[in-house]
């Protein structure tokens, strides 16, 4: 039995089916935390699978040959300093009023009967830099102020907010899912980028536009008294506003130089002096230190914050990351376990014989755990473990890599119900029943992840 498991195919399929299992039970029955029971599982399946234990945490003499450390160290060296980065530049907009200013302009721009596709678009550009709860908490009164003004359902303006702000989280760069998911899979993030923008836009139009504007219309649910009291802080109030222009330049800025970065490598001459400063430039941890260090001084030093209140908000905003990093660092832990076993070279040919696309499998692997656990970003980085030994062995281009990418963070957003907490805040934020959030909410992230998978599908197909 035990030579079968180690040897076999359908032996190292059946240890990679009962892992997976095993995962889901310690997080979701035992309430393990995420990144522990990743390490757990990568322990055990490397010792079924008969991996020497030096190789799996090395000797006593020597450690960092270890898988363990590898495993760890691989991905956190590639996406530290672009996941940092990013949550300290979205902290900075943040509390600048950044949000508020955008929010407000579109809205005056579009004009009340058009609110609601200016709440769209203030989600999909705020989306980029700030994480889906800050979104949600920081944008929330402006949504309260559109449906007291317009007095219709406030899941009319709600919903395409939370599609714009969910696109980009699971979507775009520098958020974490998608930054991890591309150091697992040897993803260029100027392509992901791309490929985010090309599968994310279509899909937030579906979700958060036409689907959106047809719900809005059959779930009333009136503006709530207490939130109705909130809608009057408007941006006005908050002192000198940064301008609209600046904060829409701090926001493109880090996405403009690394598409720079990854595109001018293609066009331009590979020993030439421009070509090494757009490399230089487009190198994501670079780009990000040059937005961060200009939303730093332009949005806070230069409106009287000072370096101790710059200091304080750095330690709050880079506080949660040091989890993700956790779990994105265990993710890859047990994808090298995956790898050195043999499971995914295993995998990848029953994925052959079987004709499944792997573009297909990923997503379906991604939808099972976000339904299973919850959280997208555990969804991401467990399917990118999982998957990245397989496609490793297919040799796909760089667009290709980067559609998988996509499709795995489509799977992840998929029916968001009640064992995520993103399920929890918009009920709480925006007044809606348990019933009312499953009509809405739970049915916009399907829309959203089957639209955003469709048109990456399509893509794959085409490149």
């Amino acid at each position: 039995m035990i030579h079968w498991l180690q040897t076999t195919t359908g032996g190292l399929l059946t240890l990679a089916a009962v892992s997976i299992a095993v995962l889901l039970v310690l997080i979701i029955k035992v309430k393990l935390e995420p990144f522990i029971a990743l390490i757990v599982v990568g322990v055990l399946t490397a010792l079924a699978a008969g991996l020497p234990v030096g190789t799996l945490v090395g000797t006593a003499q020597k450690t960092s040959d270890s898988l363990l450390e590898k495993g760890f160290g691989s991905i956190l060296g590639h996406i530290t300093a672009i996941i940092g980065l990013g949550t300290l530049l979205g902290s900075i907009l943040e509390r600048s009023g950044g949000a508020r200013v955008l929010t407000s302009a579109l809205l005056r721009s579009f004009g009340e009967k058009r609110a609601p596709l200016a709440m769209g678009l203030s989600g999909l550009i705020f989306g980029i830099p700030v994480f889906f709860d800050i979104g949600i908490f920081v944008l929330a009164p402006l949504v309260y102020a559109a449906a007291k003004q317009g007095g219709r359902s406030i899941v009319l303006y709600a919903m395409p907010l939370l599609a714009g702000l969910s696109i980009t989280h699971a979507f775009i760069p520098p958020h974490p899912g998608p930054v991890a998911a591309a150091g697992l899979l040897h993803v260029d993030l100027g392509w992901l980028i791309l490929m985010g923008a090309i599968c994310g836009i279509p899909a937030w139009f579906i979700g958060g536009i036409l689907y959106s504007t047809w719900i809005g219309k059959r779930v009333n649910v009136p503006l709530a008294e207490e939130f109705a009291k909130l809608a009057g802080d408007d941006v006005e109030e908050a002192g000198d506003p940064p301008s609209l222009r600046l904060v829409g330049g701090i926001i493109a800025i880090p996405l403009v130089l690394i598409l720079l970065g990854t595109f001018g490598s293609i066009a331009l001459p590979a020993n030439s002096p421009v070509a090494a400063v757009a490399a230089f430039l487009g190198t994501p941890a670079i780009a990000l230190t040059i937005a961060t260090l200009l939303a730093m001084w332009l949005l806070g030093r230069r409106r009287g914050m000072t370096g101790a209140q710059l200091t304080e908000l750095s330690t709050a905003a880079l506080r949660p990351v040091a989890m993700i990093l956790l779990v994105v660092g265990a993710g890859s832990f047990f994808g090298a376990v995956l790898s050195a076993t043999g499971i995914g070279k295993a995998v990848a040919g029953s994925l052959g014989d079987a004709g499944l696309p792997v573009v297909l499998a990923a997503y379906i692997i991604s939808c099972g755990m976000r339904i299973a656990q919850g959280s997208a970003t555990v969804a991401i980085v467990t399917t990118s473990g999982i998957v990245a030994p397989t496609v490793v062995e297919l040799h796909y281009s760089q667009p290709q890599l980067a559609l998988i990418v996509i499709a795995i963070s489509a799977g992840s957003i998929i029916a968001s119900h009640v064992n995520d907490g993103g399920f929890w805040i918009v009920s709480r934020y925006f007044g809606l029943s348990v019933p009312q959030t499953l009509k809405t909410w739970t049915a916009l992230e399907t829309v959203l992840s089957l639209s955003g998978f469709a048109v990456a599908a399509l893509a794959m197909a085409a490149v």
